[in-house]
């Protein structure tokens, strides 16, 4: 597709057959384009969401993917850069380029920000209380772009370190994601729940946003986290998203904060 010409700039040469084309950008006082590597950005994106490649395979390199777009590796190479600081994808020195999983064990608790207050680095166990599929109340519906009725899979679990009850979640998910979902199936599995999500229902969390405030610990909440009633807690709410900014997990946590606190690192 040619680019727009002014009266004082000749018109640019038309793109090769196959290449992207340059994508109009709104706002400003005249048409403006998003740079090349953003648009090389968004079809692999695109590829990763299709599921060409898959959770923990190597993508084509950047000399594959320059032909595959008719772009130079530069441009690749600034598209892939960016999908790797937003950890959709993983380079591997000597080896390659693969899809981001929660396999790794740098990425198993990326959206958990609890740590220790000795600093150490504590391997979480999980206890499985609850987990079934339900109507969807308007308070659960509406985060995750549902209708208030619709099913969802609530999963109700704790966390413990070194034995000890650490945070209480409840976990809801779309139930038309999730077909299959059972107490059985949670409880056989081995490893991070968001791997069990994006191996067997093909959902990945790419990305979350969390709000947080500090609470009383009710009677249940105190059972569970093996706490007096009233004891301090940190409340965070979760909002899980897969590609295509769609919410696919709410998540509401009581976190305990004696020997425990939330740590976040802001650029």
């Amino acid at each position: 597709m040619p680019l727009l010409s002014s009266p004082s700039l000749p018109a640019a040469a038309p793109a090769p057959a196959g290449a992207p084309a340059p994508a109009p950008v709104a706002g400003g006082d005249g048409p403006a384009f998003s740079p090349l590597y953003q648009q090389i950005k968004g079809l692999i994106t695109r590829s990763l969401q299709a599921g060409e490649w898959l959770p923990g395979q190597a993508i084509p390199s950047e000399h594959e993917l320059a032909a595959r777009f008719r772009v130079s590796q530069g441009t690749v190479r600034k598209a892939v850069d960016e999908l790797a600081a937003e950890n959709l994808l993983v380079r591997r020195q000597g080896k390659g380029t693969f899809v981001a999983t929660h396999a790794e064990e740098r990425t198993q608790y990326r959206f958990l920000r609890l740590r220790a207050d000795s600093g150490a680095t504590a391997v979480l166990q999980r206890r499985l209380l609850d987990c079934r599929r339900l109507r969807a109340p308007a308070d659960v519906a509406r985060p995750l772009g549902l209708k208030s009725g619709d099913a969802v899979v609530e999963i109700r679990r704790v966390l413990l370190a070194e034995g000890v009850p650490v945070v209480l979640d409840d976990i809801f998910l779309p139930g038309a994601l999730f077909k299959g979902l059972s107490a059985e199936r949670l409880s056989d599995w081995k490893g991070p729940m968001y791997r069990l999500f994006e191996a067997e229902f093909g959902v990945r969390m790419i990305r979350a946003e969390e709000q947080i405030r500090a609470v009383a610990a009710d009677a249940e909440a105190a059972a569970a986290l093996a706490l007096p009633p009233g004891a301090p807690l940190l409340s965070v709410e979760r909002l899980s998203y897969t590609y295509g900014d769609k919410a696919v997990e709410l998540r509401r946590g009581l976190y305990r904060t004696d020997g425990h606190h939330y740590r976040n690192a802001l650029n």
